[in-house]
């Protein structure tokens, strides 16, 4: 089966193109959709360009549903001075509404929702998603459902996230030889951590690439093999510490490691 990376880009939490993906998926049997990455709440262009570059280097399709305009407008340039595939969800229905009827569209993201506990409850576990991010603030750890914790870049933002769009307040912690752990996890049931781990070869590739991506030198400790080892034996050793379970991304796809850990979450453990 072909496999079609995604890239989601919303100024709200996702929702609507995920639907439509998923109405979309189901024409196409043979091609897998599933390999979604969701960028919820995006305001701003310094975020944009971070995510349109590893959509870039990733050879992904970026879907859009934002209704800021600027930020429209700057993706559409983006897309067309890079050759980046992308399609805009919004705009062409918009413009076509505002153009018969003189009437301008209020580019109030997440305007669709009804005002509702579980929309709400969505929406409060993206912003601690956010706020908790590669571990800026421990204190968060003791709020969450979930703690994901990983070397550099394992998935941890992007699962968190995902995670987030289920309803899960999940936060993340990078693991690095040097960098003794927050007292906080200490604290925390094992139940509510999971551990992530890779290859150590598909690993370097991820991490040279985005070095490469940031028009950085592709050679550095960081993307050095034996490093790299060092940093996965590491963080097993932690994960076996805290008698936490353990996933392999190396070959999921990131609704793929939600579901297990959704499923881990749930007493369902499986291989």
């Amino acid at each position: 089966m072909k496999n079609i990376r995604l890239y989601l880009i919303s100024d709200s939490v996702g929702e609507t193109a995920q639907k439509l993906i998923a109405a979309v998926s189901a024409q196409f049997p043979t091609i897998d959709l599933s390999d979604i990455q969701l960028f919820p709440f995006i305001k701003d262009e310094d975020s944009l360009t971070e995510i349109l570059k590893d959509a870039l280097l990733e050879k992904a399709i970026v879907v859009t549903t934002l209704v800021n305009k600027h930020l429209v407008a700057y993706v559409e340039t983006f897309a067309h001075r890079t050759g980046l595939k992308y399609v805009d969800l919004m705009s062409p229905l918009t413009h076509l509404i505002e153009a018969s009827f003189g009437v301008p569209a209020v580019q109030e993201p997440g305007a669709i929702h009804r005002l509702n506990q579980a929309y709400f409850s969505r929406v409060a576990a993206m912003e601690f998603a956010v706020k908790y991010d590669d571990g800026k603030d421990p204190r968060g750890f003791l709020d969450a459902d979930l703690v994901l914790l990983g070397v550099s870049r394992t998935s941890k933002t992007p699962l968190s996230l995902y995670l987030a769009n289920r309803g899960y307040k999940t936060a993340n912690l990078p693991l690095i030889p040097e960098v003794a752990l927050p007292q906080e996890i200490a604290a925390l049931d094992p139940k509510k951590m999971v551990g992530l781990t890779t290859s150590a070869e598909a690993l370097a590739a991820i991490r040279r690439s985005r070095m490469l991506s940031l028009g950085l030198k592709e050679d550095t400790n960081y993307t050095s093999l034996e490093r790299i080892k060092t940093e996965l034996a590491y963080a097993e050793d932690w994960f076996q510490k805290l008698a936490i379970p353990m996933i392999d991304v190396s070959q999921r796809s990131i609704e793929e490691s939600a579901l297990w850990i959704e499923e881990d979450l749930k007493g369902n453990r499986y291989d």
